[in-house]
């Protein structure tokens, strides 16, 4: 939940979607193919887009679900959104209290769905070094950390949420995270489909598996990272108002922008989901809310959540009082718009890195996605600047002690 400055955007799509149009046909395409899968295995059937919000990542999330449709005139949350904290490999494999919160809330109506993200990597907002994720990205695609994935499917299934939409390694194209693609996107790719084998063999599972990386470009195309029809069941993106796409339309257009998503998920075969989304850099900003609404409603994604705390949401931050006019007016059962900008209790912030706690206080995400890339720099460049003391959990995968470049006495979160 902290102002990070570590996700970059940048631009294009690539082949794998090369020679397609949007058109009327590949649209009408995506809409049947969603609505193929909503009538499907998946709990939410109605052929309409099911509406969610990220609140707070326990219990008080759920309290908040119920007042957010109150002040949307009784409209239906049918998404619960929650993370699942990156500090330690116990927390990945769901030894956390509130799954058990929100598994009671997805029991409580047929018609509802669980979202919930779920990191690759423990220390997964620690900054680590390329060189560093690169050779953990192999040991996982190599079956090192199966063990905490079939955890996790075992818990989620004797929680009774089987049918749970798992976010895996969100926004991966970016920086931000330990659970990035860019340093070797062969062994990401790998090892996300390790993940997702190994969560399947779990007898009575029927998760669907959401590849959400960030709109545009970011730090490398998110095709270049893209693992497969066979173990992707949504296309997903995190879209946020933010450059590059200083307008709606350039956020539509850019390369790897929003069309790109659309035709891609069209062109293999799967429902789209915008699993974050809300405002950012270019404010309280009504007209990209407008836009945004009524993009979800053309293209029919499977879900949508935004980002309800400051500076996304319309709720949660009275920041946005303009936009939050028109999310209120467009998704309300009545016509009736806001009396005065909305005020609601303290967003929850993240935790400082933990030191072993019993039980997390707040996951890791999601954090707040930042403006372009520099392409200059990297850790894996020539030289050695400020050592970096990872740990003894780490030394176990390296030859020798690691190292960061930069100028002697640089600060490096490890």
């Amino acid at each position: 939940m902290t102002i990070r400055n570590g996700k970059k955007k940048k631009a294009w799509l690539g082949a794998c979607a090369a020679g397609l149009l949007v058109s009327g046909s590949v649209l009408t395409a995506q809409a049947a193919q969603a609505a193929e899968f909503r009538a499907g295995a998946d709990p939410v059937a109605t052929g309409e887009t099911a509406l969610g919000a990220y609140l707070h990542y326990g219990p008080t999330g759920i309290r908040r679900m119920e007042e957010l449709g109150q002040w949307l005139g009784g409209t239906e949350l049918r998404v619960g959104h929650t993370y699942l904290p990156g500090d330690r490999w116990s927390n990945i494999a769901g030894q956390v209290g509130f799954l058990e919160d929100w598994a009671r809330w997805r029991q409580a109506r047929a018609d509802r769905m669980f979202v919930l993200n779920v990191p690759m990597m423990e220390r997964n907002e620690s900054r680590l070094p390329d060189f560093l994720v690169r050779r953990l990205l192999r040991a996982g695609a190599e079956g090192r950390f199966d063990q905490h994935f079939r955890a996790l499917a075992e818990r989620l299934v004797g929680l009774g949420v089987p049918d749970t939409v798992v976010v895996l390694g969100w926004e991966m194209n970016g920086t931000t995270y330990s659970h990035r693609c860019g340093p070797d996107p062969e062994a990401w790719k790998r090892y996300w489909n390790r993940i997702v084998t190994t969560m399947r063999e779990v007898p009575g599972q029927q998760f669907r598996f959401d590849f959400a990386p960030n709109r545009g470009r970011d730090a490398i195309p998110w095709t270049e990272c893209y693992p497969g029809d066979d173990v992707v069941d949504i296309v997903g993106m995190d879209s946020y108002d933010q450059p590059p796409g200083r307008t709606f339309d350039e956020q539509v257009n850019e390369p790897y922008g929003l069309r790109d998503h659309v035709e891609f998920a069209a062109a293999h075969g799967k429902p789209i989901s915008y699993p974050e989304w809300g405002l950012f850099r270019n404010g309280d900003n009504p007209e990209y809310m407008r836009r945004m609404l009524e993009w979800v409603k053309e293209h029919r994604p499977l879900y949508h959540s935004i980002s309800d705390y400051c500076p996304h949401g319309v709720w949660q931050c009275a920041s946005n009082p303009r936009s939050s006019e028109v999310f209120r007016s467009m998704l309300s059962g009545r016509d009736t718009p806001p009396a005065e900008p909305p005020t609601r209790p303290d967003e929850p912030t993240a935790p400082d890195e933990p030191t072993e706690p019993d039980e997390p206080t707040e996951p890791d995400g999601p954090a707040d996605p930042d403006g372009p890339a520099d392409p200059a720099g990297g850790a894996d460049g020539p030289g050695c600047g400020v050592p970096v003391d990872l740990g003894p959990w780490i030394r176990k995968w390296l030859d020798a002690g690691p190292c960061a470049p930069g100028k002697e006495g640089s600060p490096f979160r490890s």
